[in-house]
Formats: structure tokens, sequence, C-alpha cells
């Protein structure tokens, strides 16, 4: 699998995978009904951030974000979300994924990555991130409208960084 700079030729297989996870309106806090100029506005982001695809045989089946969490006082910690493919989960692409994203993190020196909305009921998700270093460090009580299990928690998840020099880690784009 390729995990590559997003390019705007790619949006064509990105916004079916955005409108797909969007719509179902169990693991993301967009508004379902978003159209695709709305998505790639909030999905495509400029320095210092950067969007990426996961490429296998030929198709995008992943695709990413990642930056600054917040501005100012709090640029110093990174943050990352991730989409993959109803027909491509369970295959290895969210792990990719995020393997990426921490390693872009710290190449560019971000002290952590935190992750401010991950449904609680998202349990594929919250293993993944364990998986990687991730910690539930707060819970936001029914902070989510899941549309067939009520209001479930929003985890804030958050891991430290360490330095890339020292980890072994190859420089992503």
């Amino acid at each position: 699998m390729l995990i590559r700079r997003f390019a705007e030729a790619d949006w064509v297989e990105v916004w079916p995978i955005v409108r797909e996870v969007v719509r179902a309106a169990d693991t993301f806090t967009y508004d379902p009904r978003m159209t695709a100029e709305q998505a790639h506005d909030i999905w495509v982001v400029a320095g210092p951030g950067l969007t990426v695809v996961a490429v296998d045989d030929g198709r995008v089946r992943g695709t990413a974000k990642m930056g600054p969490n917040r501005a100012g006082p709090g640029a110093h910690v990174s943050t990352a979300s991730f989409m993959v493919a109803a027909d491509a989960r369970g295959r290895g692409v969210g792990g990719a994924l995020c393997r990426f994203a921490l390693d872009w993190a710290r190449w560019h020196e971000y002290a952590g990555m935190q992750f401010n909305a991950v449904a609680e009921s998202n349990r594929s998700a919250v293993a993944l991130y364990e998986r990687h270093g991730f910690e539930v460090v707060g819970t936001v009580p029914g902070a989510f409208a899941h549309p067939t299990l009520g209001r479930v928690g929003l985890h804030v998840m958050y891991r430290e960084l360490e330095d890339p020099s020292d980890a072994g880690h190859t420089i992503p784009a």
C-alpha cells in the first residue's frame, strides 16, 4: 500500500469515502448533509497540515488529514483524522494511515498527537489508536448523538511523541 500526498485529481475517489463515513453519522461529528464542496473545504488542509491518500491496487482505499491541533500555544501538539472505504476496512489501511500520521508528526517535531472526538462506540478505532500508543485522557459523556445507540461519550485520546532521530523512523512527505 502506498500512502502519498493528496492531489486534486484524487477527490473523485476521496469524496465517496468521506460521503459514506459522514452520512453514516456513527463515527464523525460532521454534518451528514454536507456537500462535496463543504467536505473538500474541511478535509483537504493547507500547510502546515497535510492530506494524504492510501492507494492499493490502483484505488484510493483511505485518506487522512493531519496538522496542528490548535494554533498559538497549542500548536506543538498535532492531530489527525482517518477515513477508510467500507470495502477496505479490516485490511490494515487505518493502521497504515495512523503510522504515517505519527511519523509525519514526529518529523515535524510535534510533542504529541491528540484526537479530540473519538466516539466511544467506535470500538475498532479506539482499539487501533490504543495499539498505536494512545490513551483515553477524558470522555465527554453523551457528547455524540449516535444514530442507533443514542448519546454516547466522545473520547479525547493522546500520546506523546518521541524524537524521530531516536526512534529510527523514516521521513514521510
